[in-house]
């Protein structure tokens, strides 16, 4: 009896500090729009490749504190593991970019829109190269998904294409980071670094032009590109320590947290359009993120009383 009661503070406990590190992470993620809005005069592949530089610096600080170096020199060494990270730092690479585009160009509820649509990704992508089958609730949430892309595309009268690669890459992301077999630090630390050989020559190279942001914007602006990195690798140091101890429902529905934030900076803050068309189709796809986390929730609840 006593037993069990330590048992159950213990995963209290732990369940308070998955969410103490796990809301953070997605309030820093869903205030990105503001961050990246005041670098919207610097060229947005300066802007993705100072990203990537001072990530490489600041993730191999902490990779050098917490003795990390062995786990880098294997993953390194791992044929099919650098692989897979080579291919999942393709797919950030272009996911940063295109938000980065997305945010200078006035688009903030495109990108509200991909993250929200990115759960969807997920549960296509697992029934594609998983074979996880598609229970209705599943099914329904998808279909309610296309529906409001297809609303949306026709009220627009283009395809939201900001919001569709923003959504596939983050799914496809997370789905090559499921089959890779290294921690959330070791990967993003590898990830950067496969890229900043060529983030960097691109920097020295528009710096030689006279183009470089970094020696020729206002010392706010250049601060700004210089913390970006951490402002990058920090949320998802907070997110990794919450997902160790959290629930995958649990984190399922944080990360509703950062596109809900993105919505709200849109239309409140930056007055972007937001018609009757517009509601109509994000009703479609919130409709859908209700049935995709009531089959979530649902599923938790029967493996809870399956193992009681």
């Amino acid at each position: 009896m006593v037993t069990g009661v330590r048992e159950k503070t213990a995963e209290q406990k732990k369940g308070a500090a998955g969410l103490a590190y796990g809301i953070p992470a997605y309030l820093i993620w869903g205030f990105f729009p503001i961050y990246f809005k005041a670098l919207s005069g610097v060229p947005a592949l300066q802007v993705l490749c100072h990203r990537i530089v001072w990530s490489v610096l600041f993730l191999w600080v902490i990779i050098g504190v917490r003795g990390r170096w062995g786990m880098i020199r294997d993953a390194l060494h791992n044929r099919r593991a650098l692989t897979l990270l080579t291919l999942s730092a393709l797919l950030i690479a272009t996911n940063w970019l295109v938000f980065i585009i997305a945010v200078g160009h006035d688009e903030v509820i495109q990108s509200s829109l991909g993250y929200f649509m990115t759960p969807f990704v997920s549960v296509l992508l697992g029934f594609l190269f998983f074979q996880e089958r598609l229970r209705r609730l599943q099914l329904v949430s998808l279909v309610l998904a296309a529906v409001g892309v297809f609303l949306l595309t026709f009220q627009y009268g283009r395809v939201p294409w900001a919001a569709l690669i923003l959504a596939v890459t983050f799914g496809s992301y997370g789905l090559l980071r499921k089959i890779v077999a290294v921690d959330s630090l070791t990967g993003l630390t590898v990830e950067t670094l496969l890229l900043g050989p060529a983030a960097l020559c691109y920097l020295i190279f528009v710096s030689w032009q006279g183009n470089g942001a970094l020696f020729t914007a206002p010392a706010q602006t250049a601060t700004l590109l210089v913390l970006s990195g951490v402002a990058t690798a920090v949320p998802l140091l907070l997110f990794a320590s919450a997902a160790r101890r959290l629930r995958l429902a649990t984190i399922g529905f944080l990360q509703y947290i950062t596109p809900t934030l993105h919505f709200l900076l849109a239309v409140l803050l930056y007055k972007e359009p937001f018609t009757p068309e517009h509601l109509t189709s994000f009703m479609c796809i919130w409709g859908g993120l209700c049935c995709y986390s009531y089959d979530a929730w649902r599923g938790v609840m029967t493996a809870r009383r399956e193992t009681a």
